[in-house]
């Protein structure tokens, strides 16, 4: 079994703050028998975040340009039998978003906040069809929030993961490669259409949010042989409290952590790996040889759970 946990740590202050009272036993316990063994990551500048990389890692893919990672070639080959697409195609996924404007930079509201369901996203999705088709581009819907676009030109194009843009400016994640100006062109065309579009203003009679862009991420074509990894889970309750900045919900989705999946890894034994994610790096921590343990007794010392969060 390997455990990957995306925002177990954050850069935030107040989230960094609410980290020092935050008691992990069962974190604690397990770290105090297992090793560091692979890191990932530099620091948070980097287009795909670090669970994006462990996963990527976890599940064997060779390495890749830095935002070209292909999850959404991976989430073709899920739906390939059941939607009839050739999953052996690039792809790239695309977000129906709410930009929002305010006085000095655009920023992208977390999408969940949308609360879109699948009428209304298959009737935004329609709505921007042709302006894609028009650029011989294929789309999918996969989920209320993912549609599921094709291209030969998305074929090891990078992007800025989703979740580092949450909530962001978006200025600094916007591609500006030569073959990302089509795709600039594209979500400045789809904002001017979906601004008058009659689903924005029932949307804005409810109270909702309005959505006015896409974001592209996960572009690439899937590795030759590649399939999901066994044993390799993604646990990434943390990810919605981290991004909406709600430090409280944070902690308290980290105590339920702690006392379920963290629980069941120290009782598992055996080759269990454990892979904390912040967003700067990606700590893969293994079983230590007993050998190798007994050797270092003495030497070294597992720091606290909260010092390994906060290296994050």
């Amino acid at each position: 079994m390997h455990l990957i946990v995306p925002f177990a740590g954050t850069v935030s202050e107040a989230g960094r703050h609410a980290l020092q009272s935050l008691a992990l036993p069962r974190l604690d316990k397990l770290l105090a028998r297992l090793r560091p063994v692979q890191r990932l990551g530099r620091d948070e500048h980097s287009l795909n975040p670090p669970h994006e990389q462990a996963l990527a890692a976890a599940q064997g893919w060779p390495a890749s340009p830095d935002g070209a990672l292909p999850f959404a070639a991976q989430l073709a080959a899920q739906l390939a039998a059941q939607h009839g697409l050739d999953a052996r195609q690039p792809w790239g996924l695309l977000t129906p978003v709410h930009l929002h404007v305010g006085t000095d930079q655009v920023s992208l509201t977390p999408p969940w906040a949308l609360q879109l369901d699948d009428t209304t996203s298959r009737e935004a999705l329609d709505a921007v069809r042709p302006l894609f088709e028009s650029e011989g581009f294929t789309l999918h819907p996969a989920a209320p929030l993912q549609w599921l676009a094709s291209h030969p030109m998305l074929d090891g194009l990078a992007t800025a993961g989703l979740d580092r843009v949450i909530g962001r400016n978006i200025d600094r994640w916007l591609p500006g490669h030569g073959d990302a100006r089509l795709i600039r062109r594209l979500q400045n065309e789809v904002q001017m259409l979906l601004y008058t579009h009659p689903l924005n203003d029932r949307r804005e009679a409810a109270g909702l949010p309005t959505v006015n862009s896409v974001w592209l991420s996960g572009c690439g074509r899937l590795p030759d042989g590649a399939g999901a990894a066994a044993g390799v889970q993604v646990d990434d309750r943390l990810r919605q409290p981290a991004l909406d900045e709600d430090w409280a919900a944070w902690c308290d989705a980290w105590r339920a952590l702690d006392a379920g999946p963290i629980d069941a890894l120290a009782r598992a034994g055996g080759s269990a790996q454990l892979t904390l994610c912040g967003e700067r790096v990606a700590q893969t921590f293994a079983p230590a040889a007993q050998g190798l343990w007994q050797r270092l007794a003495g030497r070294w010392q597992q720091p606290s759970a909260t010092a390994v969060l906060e290296a994050l």
